[in-house]
């Protein structure tokens, strides 16, 4: 038998055993080199990885305060923001980015990293975790990032 009959075969088979005319026709154009092939799926992660980049991206263009009070006071609002964004449930990347912000004025990320895991929401704290890795500017581990002035704790 020749490959493009099995092929035909097997995808007929899957169609009738409930695998759906959208494999067929993937199959189908898979042995179709003159079609155009379809992108793949697009996972449902990525718009929200777009945003969640966007938003860590104005963050840092809006700027942090530098002085010590002021630091303290967007830090305040910044932190009561969150935790009234975490009651609800279609929020998250709002609160998060709050908790984001919050940290990066706070003098010792660590100890305030420590303490959302404590008490930020699961789903907050993903979100929040994955805009630190896209900062990157952020000690977390026993190293600073370069060019810090903290030093390792």
């Amino acid at each position: 038998m020749q490959t493009q009959t099995m092929i035909i075969i097997g995808a007929t088979t899957l169609v009738t055993l409930g695998g759906g005319e959208r494999d067929l026709l993937r199959l189908q154009t898979a042995q179709r080199p003159d079609l155009p092939q379809s992108p793949p799926p697009v996972s449902e992660e990525a718009p929200k990885r777009r945003m969640l980049i966007h938003a860590v991206a104005e963050a840092q263009a809006a700027g942090f305060p530098t002085d010590v009070e002021d630091k303290e006071a967007y830090f305040m609002r910044e932190v009561a923001e969150g935790e009234g964004l975490c009651q609800e449930e279609d929020r998250a990347l709002d609160a998060a980015l709050c908790f984001y912000k919050a940290l990066k004025v706070y003098p010792q990320p660590k100890d305030l990293i420590s303490i959302y895991d404590k008490t930020v929401p699961k789903n907050v704290l993903d979100i929040l975790a994955e805009m630190i890795a896209t900062d990157g500017s952020i000690p977390v581990g026993g190293m600073s990032p370069p060019g810090s002035t903290t030093g390792v704790e």
